[in-house]
């Protein structure tokens, strides 16, 4: 039903900003009715939330190792969800996963199997 790409991952050194896109297929109309999250999965580590946005965008949440460096957005006009990161450590180092579910939450989820399309992913590596 839906398709997520990811894209805006690189190699970068530790304090560098990256920002991440998160393209969806389905309409604007319908990818506004989608909350949405990012997820990220290290080498050797079981895959962890990062943040998550609202449908509408006026509520979010992130982990407590991204406040303050990371910030979630989303266009729904664009299909597009976005994670801006800043200040980026060593330890940011993961493939970086976006995620969708249909389900209208009247919270924020956070888990990772509440979330019903993925995209491919998206790694994110930052040198010391």
């Amino acid at each position: 039903q839906v398709q997520l790409v990811e894209s805006g991952g690189g190699l970068v050194q530790a304090g560098d900003s990256l920002r991440l896109s998160c393209a969806a297929s389905a309409s604007g109309r319908t990818f506004s009715s989608y909350q949405m999250g990012w997820f990220r999965q290290a080498p050797g580590k079981e895959r962890e939330f990062v943040a998550a946005i609202s449908w509408n965008g006026d509520n979010t949440s992130y982990a407590d190792s991204v406040k303050g460096r990371f910030t979630i957005s989303r266009d729904n006009a664009k299909n597009t969800m976005y994670l801006q990161m800043n200040s980026l450590k060593p330890e940011d180092t993961a493939v970086y996963y976006c995620a969708a579910t249909l389900t209208l939450y009247r919270i924020i989820v956070t888990t990772s199997n509440l979330y019903d399309y993925w995209g491919q992913g998206t790694q994110v590596t930052v040198s010391s």
